[in-house]
């Protein structure tokens, strides 16, 4: 093997000569990929690549290596949740071998044996099942029938104590030689009868490489399973797996490179035929740990194979890059058939994508018995990433329904929206403190056709994923790991912290935390707990408050004067990591519009004739609590006028709505002087109640580590780029 190299900076291209033959290297993380073919820059674009023999993409540098880290953090609780099960089975042994041990003892006392009606010792039918034989002799010893030994002799003792130490080691019986007449005298019987009690179980030793695989199923250079093998230090083996030819050549040449073939095996094939031979011959192939999917547009197509290779609490990494189907209503058909749900127009569009593609994920896997808990699920620049964890179990399949949702939302109108989820599920204690849930029906619709705030039409969309996003643990276990990392390796540091920080504060805490340090308590020695089964995501969605502006034709408040406002009234705030200036809260949104009421109310009045009748933001504002006395008292008199049939039905419905009025506005007045109304603002009317102070101070986030949150565009004409042509 001969190379010929220049130094290079992360990132950047050199030419190198490796076995005779001319390449481009770029070097990312601790691996260098080799591309066969210079890549040719376009004139007049920005320095985007025009043509590329094999993909890669630089924009995605922060996808690796995000994901080189989530891989890394979900080996470190795979190898502590071992320890776990390993400190488990030495307490059953210790306690006396558990339900197995006893199950034995009944067998060699003679009792509990099924075998006993033929004649036969069960326990040696058992063992002669399990230990072949080394001998002739020993094979005798095996096929004797009970009744040809001494009452009190069994051959069964030595071949479970082989049997708990794994070992095939010839037994040692009461039987001197092949000849079966021949019984040794008293003495020497006793003595091996009382040999043969069964000593205490020794402790397994507990194996300190355990196997660790990685499928990076649509591989194109190599990359990802190489800085998998070469940064993950718990990876025993990475799978490669290409569809052309010319890919896996290329990988081939890259591991070479990279002195990686200990680890890595490329692979030719279809990603969909491999994985389904995976889950389908278990004695051939071993499922895998991790499955990583990152194609060129959607992952729909590779997702039902995925979640039957991948081993019983692995870990499933999806990306999707087709974010023009699942973020927008352009192709709504296209989307219902990829991901089994309808888009979402506003705002919200990337979150909705999230759930759906969550929802797709789990409903390839509920059929099989298998539940999915996503630990992270991101919008990155075009694209979404998925962090899954794959675990079989039939009893948390069936809380899916309660965690699918569909959404009305006003799309046309003010922006609000309704959930609607499926089912629901009660959780309840059994006679024994067991707890198990129930399932029902949901009660529907949860919303009227028409928006409730400002009347305009609703549009469904869903259904999606309503269960959380994100295990706040996981994110904690990966934020604990940038402190120790080489910025040289890994230069996408400062973003990963800034977006896991505000994916870790989208679970809406109790409190906000004081600084934006991870928690000291995640401890790498403790697998970090799962979330509740039949939990759902109680606040989805944010609102945007440009939106909400836009509609009432005013200035837009700060976000420090909205979060001062909401958490004034005792809800939370904070912000959402798909879109920049989002505000997500537990407050509704009848709430949420009267804070906008006041504040065109108290700060800025919007201008006369902005807004006109038939306009969202015009039916908002009629609901004023300032006008709300007047508002109703017209409508009131038009309904009576409209309704009134001549000249002495016109007099009455007149003095029957005015006498409605006044007991409406006497009621309100009793109500305000006895101080009593609804604290979080109840329905309209119930809205006087609340106090609106735009707290700038209050809603201003606490000072700390500054952090890049949202990613500006790294360079002009950046995206997906151009898909890879196979190489002649």
């Amino acid at each position: 093997m001969t190379s010929t190299q220049h130094d290079n900076s992360d990132g950047a291209a050199n030419e190198i000569t490796f076995q005779g033959k001319k390449y481009n290297r770029v070097r990312e993380g601790l691996a260098d990929i080799l591309n066969p073919r210079p890549v040719t820059q376009q004139a007049g674009q920005g320095g985007a690549p025009a043509k590329q023999s094999v993909f890669y993409n630089p924009i995605q540098q922060f996808n690796r290596d995000l994901t080189v880290l989530a891989i890394r953090a979900f080996a470190e609780d795979l190898a502590a949740l071992r320890l776990v099960r390993h400190d488990r089975k030495l307490q059953k042994l210790a306690k006396g071998g558990g339900p197995r041990s006893s199950k034995k003892r009944k067998r060699h006392d003679g009792s509990d044996n099924p075998a006993a009606v033929d004649g036969v010792d069960g326990a040696q039918c058992a063992k002669k099942a399990a230990v072949p034989p080394r001998s002739m002799s020993e094979q005798q010893e095996i096929s004797c029938p009970a009744g040809e030994l001494d009452e009190g002799q069994s051959a069964a003792a030595p071949f479970e104590e082989a049997s708990d130490h794994h070992s095939v080691e010839a037994p040692q019986s009461g039987v001197a030689n092949a000849d079966l007449g021949h019984r040794p005298d008293a003495t020497v019987q006793k003595k091996e009868a009382e040999d043969t009690v069964e000593p205490p179980p020794k402790p397994p030793e507990l194996d300190h490489s355990p196997p660790f695989r990685i499928l990076d199923a649509l591989s194109a250079t190599g990359l990802r399973a190489i800085r998998y093998a070469k940064e993950i230090s718990q990876v025993t083996s990475v799978t490669a797996n290409d569809l052309l030819p010319s890919a896996t050549a290329s990988i081939r040449i890259n591991v070479e490179y990279n002195g990686s073939a200990e680890k890595v095996r490329a692979s030719t094939g279809d990603a969909k035929a491999l994985m389904y031979e995976v889950a389908t011959n278990h004695v051939r192939m071993r499922p895998y740990h991790v499955i990583d999917l990152d194609p060129y547009g959607t992952a729909a197509p590779f997702l039902d194979a995925a979640v039957q290779a991948v081993t019983d609490g692995g870990l499933l990494c999806v990306t999707c890059t087709d974010a023009g189907v699942y973020a927008s209503v352009a192709w709504l058909e296209k989307t219902y058939s990829q991901y089994g749900g309808l888009p979402w127009k506003g705002p919200q569009c990337h979150e909705a994508g999230l759930r759906l593609i969550l929802n797709a994920v789990a409903t390839s896997a509920a059929p099989y018995g298998l539940a999915i808990e996503p630990l992270l699920s991101l919008n990155i620049d075009f694209y979404v990433r998925l962090f899954i964890r794959i675990k079989r179990s039939p009893a948390e399949v069936k809380c899916l329904a309660s965690k699918t949702m569909v959404a009305y939302n006003c799309d046309h109108g003010c922006g609000a929206f309704s959930i609607q989820y499926l089912a629901h599920t009660r959780e309840k204690e059994g006679k024994n403190g067991d707890k198990y849930h129930t399932h029902a029906l949901a009660q529907g619709p949860t919303a009227i056709p028409r928006c409730e705030h400002c009347g305009f039409k609703t549009h469904v969309a869903g259904p999606m994923w309503g269960g959380p996003l994100h295990n706040p643990h996981f994110i904690s276990r990966i934020l604990n790991l940038l402190p120790s990392l080489d910025a040289k390796v890994y230069p996408t540091i400062p973003r990963i912290e800034g977006m896991l920080t505000l994916a870790l504060n989208e679970t809406l805490p109790e409190k906000a935390p004081a600084s934006t340090a991870p928690s000291e308590s995640a401890s790498v020695d403790e697998p970090f707990p799962p979330l509740d089964p039949a939990l759902r995501d109680p606040f989805p969605f944010f609102f945007n408050p440009s939106t909400l502006s836009r509609t009432l034709h005013c200035s837009r408040p700060s976000d420090a004067q909205l979060r001062g406002a909401l958490i004034g009234l005792g809800y939370r705030a904070t912000r959402s990591h798909t879109e920049p200036g989002s505000i997500r809260t537990d407050a509704p949104w009848h709430v949420i519009w009267e804070i906008m009421r006041e504040w065109v109310r108290q700060k800025h009045p919007i201008k006369e004739g902005a807004i006109t009748k038939g306009m969202a933001g015009w039916e908002i504002l009629q609901k004023d609590r300032s006008k709300k006395g007047f508002n109703d008292a017209k409508q009131e008199l038009r309904d009576a006028i409209e309704k009134a049939d001549g000249v002495q039905g016109l007099t009455e419905s007149v003095q029957a709505a005015l006498y409605r009025i006044g007991a409406k506005t006497a009621g309100e007045e009793r109500v305000d002087g006895e101080g009593e109304g609804v604290e979080d603002g109840g329905d309209d009317d119930g809205g006087e109640a609340l106090k609106v102070v735009f707290d700038e101070k209050l809603g201003k986030e606490a000072a700390g580590k500054k952090m890049v949150r949202y990613q500006m565009n790294p360079r002009s004409c950046w995206g997906p780029m151009s898909k890879a042509k196979g190489g002649e």
